[in-house]
């Protein structure tokens, strides 16, 4: 039984038990009749008592690295929540800016105080709602700067250099429900203030999300997905899904094929082993062959 039933479940037991009292009185008619003072009720104010429901996708999470009792979490349709104290309690630290969904949110690595957030879900059902780019923040979320990318709508991950924090990659998934805007993935070297489009694939085809090598950030998988949702269906998949990598950070690319399934394919997941980045694994969506794959040799 959730609280609300717990608290209407004690009103109808207070009135029950007036309602018993007064019957039992002897007199008049008008004595029998339950009288209820504002008095019976003062106590009982509007209050929230919790979610009565579930609170939606949580979305992302970035944990600081030298501070494991701080972290935040992105949530689909919720904005960005801070805790300081290993989530005993949560902070709203995003309710002011421009997008109330969001797809991503990293720290960092060089500097703790250094918030980057993707707005915009990055999954692909009909409820999801579209963001208005991304978002940077130099004071550990307690302001935010919106640093372009508006027309990506939904971003499906940041990763930051993890010596300079100025150098940022973005996977822009592009709009779900219509051709164009900012799609790809795009680099900055100056801290947001212009980007370069550094891997294109087509109108239709976004970046659903990047990895670096842990040994070398010059090295960045990316997994593009051609998708497209209307309101009698979703095309989730195509020719124009692939496996790219660059090892000159973002120059030049390749189309990572070998081994993976050859026709159309849906929405890839990709991890590269912090223990050894010569492994690295993606979970593939496919009309056929499609599964959970490791390469050795990276």
């Amino acid at each position: 039984m959730n609280k609300f039933s717990i608290v209407l479940s004690a009103l109808l037991l207070v009135f029950s038990s007036e309602i018993t009292a007064q019957k039992k009185k002897k007199g008049s008619p008008s004595e029998e009749k339950p009288t209820y003072s504002s008095s019976l009720v003062s106590g009982l104010a509007v209050r929230g008592i919790g979610p009565a429901l579930t609170s939606g996708r949580i979305a992302d999470l970035a944990v600081n690295p030298v501070n494991p009792f701080e972290y935040y979490v992105a949530v689909a349709s919720g904005g960005v929540w801070k805790t300081t104290n290993a989530g005993t309690t949560y902070e709203p630290i995003f309710d002011s800016q421009g997008s109330y969904s969001v797809g991503c949110v990293s720290i960092a690595p060089s500097n703790q105080h250094t918030v980057w957030v993707g707005t915009g879900e990055n999954n692909n059902q009909r409820s999801v709602a579209y963001g208005d780019g991304v978002y940077k923040s130099q004071d550990g979320g307690a302001s935010w700067q919106n640093m372009g990318l508006k027309d990506s709508e939904h971003i499906g991950n940041i990763l930051i250099h993890p010596e300079d924090e100025n150098t940022v990659y973005v996977a822009a998934y592009g709009p779900l429900w219509s051709e164009g805007g900012d799609r790809g993935v795009y680099k900055t070297t100056n801290g947001g203030e212009t980007w370069e489009l550094m891997l294109e694939i087509s109108k239709d085809t976004g970046v659903s999300e990047i990895a670096f090598d842990p040994r070398n950030p010059d090295v960045i998988y990316a997994a593009a997905h051609q998708r497209r949702r209307h309101v009698w269906t979703y095309l989730d998949g195509g020719p124009e899904t692939a496996l790219y990598k660059t090892t000159d950070g973002g120059e030049t690319w390749n189309k990572l094929e070998k081994g993976l399934p050859a026709g159309d394919k849906g929405r890839i997941g990709i991890a590269v082993s912090p223990a050894n980045p010569d492994i690295v694994y993606a979970i593939v969506k496919a009309t056929e062959g499609g599964g959970f794959y490791k390469s050795v040799n990276r």
